[in-house]
């Protein structure tokens, strides 16, 4: 099976920069250079490469909205704060192959005319961060960064930003505000971050595992990438999935493989044999899906098509087992403890629907909290300046509708809260690590 981005997982100091040029890592710069800016942003339109972070917006679309005339310098922003419950992608690039991700930056950086560029890591993730500082000095001493890259006219600087462990921040006006040393509160748009972002100069935002295939295109050209996905979804991508499935992690499978192939085939099925319940499809702001419901391809536009999204691709598994009502308290929480509190909607509305739900399950649910719960859910939805709220109110539209039945008999019987919700987005390290080196 073709692996492109997790190729180098499981290879003895993958993270090197002499194991990552014996596999081929930075090989792809000469053809780059070799190019015009305008050629490799053609190149990757043409690929059908997705923002991969969770919105999917074309790559290369984003990159050409750069101001043409503009005399302001201009900055690439690599998004590695992965702060959506389910989705540990980014983090295994970063672990494992970190100079790919280099190779990435310096290629766009390159086709956008950047001489500047961050990469904003999630707080919390002590290794990651330490592979990218020792990768990038590695680049610098082999001439790789820094001024006349490989003997050309291009200098390039990478700085490493450490967040806060903020989830809001994986959004990315409120990432550019975190980088300029504020408080990491959502901008309103327009302007947008390829007009104004990092110190009000034209900025690209991209997803660390967007940036890591870029050298791909480069490589196969970006019709023969677009053509290993499926239709206005290119290439590759990376699933994360969690649960109740016997072999969780992360698999490099084409975009569009369907849903039930990622559950039953490569994540080896449900757990003990058990009947599967619902499955949360793309981390878990997406809305969920039922049992019923999983013959999907998975890429944006197909579960889009069916009242979902693919966004970060963090699967999430649950089987008959699962109180759904649990589950949710957990998710909610989560979202109301995350919300920054510039917007009321999304400031009173999460802690709201926490209360209820809680309520509910201490067994002191009153007739018509489900009523109540999506008509907040949907009070929130779109009234916010960032997507944190649709994210809060997504899940709790789509499982309070779907599964309504379970809360009502929680409702109904004043069932006490059971001592140990179920954890939405917990994956064992090593369960994660033993699924990708067994890929």
């Amino acid at each position: 099976m073709l692996k492109l981005v997790t190729k180098n997982v499981g290879k003895e100091n993958s993270h090197t920069l002499q194991v990552a040029k014996a596999n081929g890592v930075y090989s792809r710069l000469e053809k780059a250079f070799a190019m015009s800016p305008e050629a490799i942003v053609e190149d990757v339109i043409k690929s059908n490469l997705r923002g991969l972070g969770g919105a999917g917006f074309p790559a290369g679309r984003k990159w050409s909205f750069l101001p043409k005339d503009s005399p302001k310098p201009r900055y690439l922003v690599a998004n590695g704060d992965e702060g959506e419950p389910g989705t540990v992608k980014d983090k295994y690039v970063m672990i494992h192959d970190p100079h790919l991700l280099i190779e990435g930056i310096i290629i766009t950086c390159y086709a956008i005319r950047s001489h500047k560029a961050f990469i904003y890591i999630r707080g919390e993730y002590d290794l990651p961060i330490e592979r990218m500082e020792h990768a990038i000095a590695e680049a610098k001493a082999a001439g790789l960064l820094g001024e006349r890259i490989m003997g050309r006219d291009f200098a390039l600087d990478i700085v490493v930003h450490r967040g806060a462990g903020a989830y809001i921040c994986g959004e990315e006006t409120s990432l550019l505000e975190s980088l300029e040393g504020k408080r990491g509160w959502p901008r309103l748009k327009p302007p947008f971050p390829a007009v104004e972002g990092y110190q009000r100069c034209p900025t690209v935002v991209n997803n660390v595992e967007t940036l890591s295939y870029v050298p791909f295109v480069i490589e196969m050209g970006g019709q023969a990438f677009a053509d290993l996905g499926c239709e206005r979804n290119g290439g590759l991508r990376m699933y994360s999935i969690s649960g109740r499935v016997n072999k969780p992690g992360i698999y490099e499978l084409p975009m569009g493989t369907p849903l039930r192939q990622i559950i039953y085939e490569h994540a080896g099925g449900i757990v003990g044999g058990r009947k599967l319940k619902a499955v949360v499809p793309g981390g878990s702001s997406c809305p969920i899906l039922t049992a019923d419901e999983i013959d999907v391809p998975m890429d944006f536009d197909s579960l889009a098509k069916i009242g979902s999204m693919l966004g970060s691709a963090g699967i999430i598994v649950f089987d008959e087992t699962v109180s759904i009502p649990e589950a949710l308290l957990v998710l909610t929480r989560f979202y109301a403890h995350e919300s920054c509190g510039q917007c009321t909607p999304c400031r009173e509305g999460t802690a709201w629907m926490e209360k209820i739900l809680r309520r509910i399950l201490d067994g002191l649910g009153r007739p018509g909290d489900t009523d109540n719960l999506v008509r907040i859910a949907k009070n929130v939805l779109g009234n916010t300046i960032c997507p944190l709220g649709d994210a809060a109110a997504l899940p709790v539209i789509s499982w309070v509708t779907k599964f309504r039945s379970e809360f009502e008999e929680w409702i109904k019987r004043g069932r006490p809260l059971s001592e140990s919700p179920v954890p939405v987005a917990h994956i064992g390290e090593r369960q994660a690590h033993s699924a990708m080196a067994a890929m």
